[in-house]
């Protein structure tokens, strides 16, 4: 009897003991020489359960996940798209006609559904039953920025599909010319394609094409493109040309210079990039060449200025449009440290504030001067019906009126020192 007690509590002991395996405890863990764990903390990590392993779905069930997702692809509902690719849809898996949900995205031009394809594994170069990539269907389709970021994916830009056509034989042969395809056309050529590929189908290149239909501006752009790739520019000619034409609004010459080596983001004395000159001009063809490759519009010049805030100076609508897709950011603040709303109900761009405060941007942001949108809409403005209605749509955005200048004066309080009848009324009423 005494030595079975004995032997239990030898048996307690080693079963006591954290840093034998043998006796079924977790090993000490590996610690640094600098370090000296508390018995706290052996215990928490000893004691953290193993991670739970996703159970996969069946064949069946993703066989299902995989139809919604192209179904959701084709509706362009990414917030469904996204949700069953949490779940596990494959972005590459086709169905019998050789549609894929990343596929799908390409053709239809649903550039948000693109990027959420790319970051799970989309295979870039993955083909459709004519044996054509996303970038020949979105060429084909005029999908100038979906193009754009195809090309910067690493797509292969010159294929070739089993009609004979590259992306940009299709951009040409089966657009019809319009803006969106000069568009297209630009961003295929800025990102360098071969612009004298012969169509094994008709021995055509697409300057043929071009010239067949009577598109002169897609001709004269491929012509002078072909012209250029024998006499090459250095990088300081290409990025001077560059400059100038987002001053001026020459998307040709920008799409040239872009295919001659000029840096996207490259600057002028002043720290402007091309889309900030784009922006500052309302050059808005250029800026649409220099999103759909990537163009940061975040980018900050010499005073503090970015893209995104001049258009709130300008009050651009088609410039704020254009540089949307570049998903730039609504908090970045001016040298007066304000947010692109508060110049533009400054200066009285109804249009701008009207579309600029859907995007989610901060109508109550105070600046350095104290001043919120609508403060500056009434101490700077003139009562007039513009800032009337800038009053209105900035209340109904969610606008406090509340809100004091650095004074503690309000924007009734301003409105009725200024003999701004109406747009005190308005504010009255809000109250």
């Amino acid at each position: 009897m005494r030595l079975g007690l004995l032997a239990c509590a030898a048996l307690v002991l080693v079963a006591c003991s954290p840093g034998d395996p043998g006796a079924g405890g977790a090993p000490t863990p590996s610690v640094a020489p600098t370090q000296s764990p508390t018995a706290d903390s052996t215990r928490t990590e000893a004691a953290v359960p193993e991670p739970e392993q996703t159970p996969q779905p069946s064949e069946v069930e993703q066989a299902r996940l995989d139809e919604r997702l192209r179904a959701a692809a084709w509706a362009g509902d990414v917030l469904r798209a996204r949700r069953l690719v949490e779940r596990g849809a494959d972005v590459n898996a086709k169905d019998e006609t050789q549609q894929s949900a990343y596929l799908i995205a390409t053709s239809e031009g649903h550039l948000e559904l693109l990027e959420l394809t790319l970051r799970h594994g989309a295979a870039v170069d993955d083909k459709d039953s004519f044996n054509g990539t996303g970038l020949i269907r979105a060429a084909e389709r005029g999908h100038a920025d979906v193009v754009g970021r195809l090309l910067r994916a690493g797509i292969d830009k010159d294929h070739v599909n089993n009609l004979g056509w590259t992306a940009l034989h299709e951009a040409v042969h089966l657009g019809d010319g319009t803006e969106r395809y000069l568009d297209t056309v630009r961003v295929l050529v800025a990102g360098g394609v071969d612009v004298d590929i012969e169509s094994p189908r008709d021995g055509a290149t697409p300057l043929a094409y071009a010239r067949a239909r009577g598109f002169d501006d897609l001709a004269r752009l491929i012509e002078v493109a072909s012209a250029q790739d024998g006499r090459p520019l250095d990088r300081s000619t290409a990025e001077r040309r560059l400059l100038d034409a987002a001053r001026s609004g020459d998307g040709d010459a920008a799409a040239l210079a872009l295919r001659a080596g000029a840096r996207l983001e490259t600057r002028d004395a002043d720290r402007r990039t091309p889309l900030l000159l784009a922006a500052t001009h309302d050059r808005v063809a250029v800026a649409r060449l220099l999103v759909a490759l990537g163009a940061d519009p975040d980018a900050l010049d010499a005073i503090h200025d970015t893209p995104w805030l001049v258009t709130g100076v300008t009050g651009s609508v088609a410039m704020l449009e254009a540089l949307l897709p570049a998903r730039p950011d609504l908090t970045i603040r001016n040298r007066f440290g304000g947010v692109s709303v508060i110049p533009a109900s400054e200066r009285g761009h109804v249009d701008y504030v009207r579309r600029v405060v859907r995007t989610g941007i901060d109508v109550n942001h105070v600046n350095d001067l104290g001043w919120t949108a609508l403060l500056e809409a009434v101490i700077l403005g003139d009562g007039s019906v513009s800032y009337q209605k800038i009053v209105r749509i900035l209340l109904d955005a969610g606008a406090d009126a509340s809100i004091a200048d650095g004074d503690g004066v309000t924007a009734l309080e301003h409105a009725q020192t200024s003999d701004q009848t109406e747009v005190a009324r308005i504010l009255r009423r809000a109250q």
